[in-house]
């Protein structure tokens, strides 16, 4: 059985389904009844521990052998609550499941960090680009939640050195039918600079979610992921010399490559993005 918090959600909804179509047994676990009847949910606070253990061991005689976790549950993007709440909601509630985990015997966990951490919104540009994960630049309450979790993450498999903990730093999550307005970024640059021209297709998050799962790895890991490509059809060195000119280029630039790195995540966890906005939409 895999338990999949915050499986109502974007990325939620494509995790659950992509599990269940490579044949996992799943169960969601939200605030939000999930859109699907066809999924196995329970409805549980996770910044409550007692509640947490729940999930992750018998909720009831249909969820048991627990294997792995897709903790996606969050507050998920800054300004959606005051700083503080989203801070504490997201640190607890990584911490609980962390935490009952490890209580439960459960090694294999998987989590959404962010493309936050990277330094979004870039006030002062990049660090360099593409970015990767050797970059810590959290700029929001949101964004240090995520790196918190992330050390948390390093000392529960320092305790543990059989633990998997893989973090996931998702780019900004897209469905196809969102698709549609990505002809018009060209016309303002800056209306998607925040983020470096980035994206992840829910469907693309979900294989790299089921990719971690499966990963033969021990420790805690940290992945960009994102999209091979950019939200924009104007090449990326037109775009950084308008709005980021100073930034520090690591190496040459393809014309629309994504400006999150995600090579590690191809050599590590074989990923490698199925779904670009490309096919849906006419660029011409």
């Amino acid at each position: 059985m895999i338990i999949v918090t915050g499986g109502s959600g974007k990325a939620g909804r494509a995790c659950v389904r992509d599990l269940m179509e490579h044949g996992y047994e799943v169960t969601s676990i939200d605030m939000v009844p999930a859109a699907d009847p066809n999924t196995r949910f329970s409805r549980a606070d996770l910044t409550d521990f007692g509640q947490a253990v729940a999930a992750l061991s018998m909720i009831d005689e249909r969820v048991s052998k627990v294997t792995g976790v897709v903790h996606l549950a969050a507050i998920r993007a800054p300004g959606l609550a005051p700083n503080h709440v989203t801070f504490a909601t997201n640190t607890v509630s990584t911490y609980n499941i962390f935490e009952a985990a490890r209580q439960l015997g459960i090694r294999n966990v998987v989590w959404a960090s962010s493309e936050t951490v990277y330094g979004i919104p870039y006030a002062n540009g990049p660090a360099y680009v593409p970015v990767d994960e050797e970059i810590e630049r959290p700029e929001s309450a949101y964004s240090l939640s995520k790196l918190v979790s992330e050390k948390m993450a390093e000392q529960f498999c320092r305790w543990n050195p059989e633990t998997k903990i893989v973090g996931l730093r998702l780019s900004n999550v897209m469905d196809p039918e969102d698709y549609q307005r990505f002809a018009g970024f060209d016309r303002d640059p800056r209306s998607r600079h925040w983020n470096l021209w980035t994206y992840i297709d829910a469907r693309d998050a979900a294989q790299a979610m089921r990719l971690a799962l499966e990963a033969k790895l021990t420790g805690a890991h940290v992945f960009g992921i994102a999209n091979a490509d950019s939200v924009m059809s104007r090449p990326n060195g037109e775009l950084l010399d308008e709005v980021f000119p100073g930034a520090e280029r690591k190496r040459p630039i393809e014309e629309h490559e994504s400006l999150i790195s995600i090579e590690k995540a191809r050599k590590m966890l074989g990923y490698e993005p199925q779904h670009s906005w490309r096919k849906y939409v006419n660029t011409k």
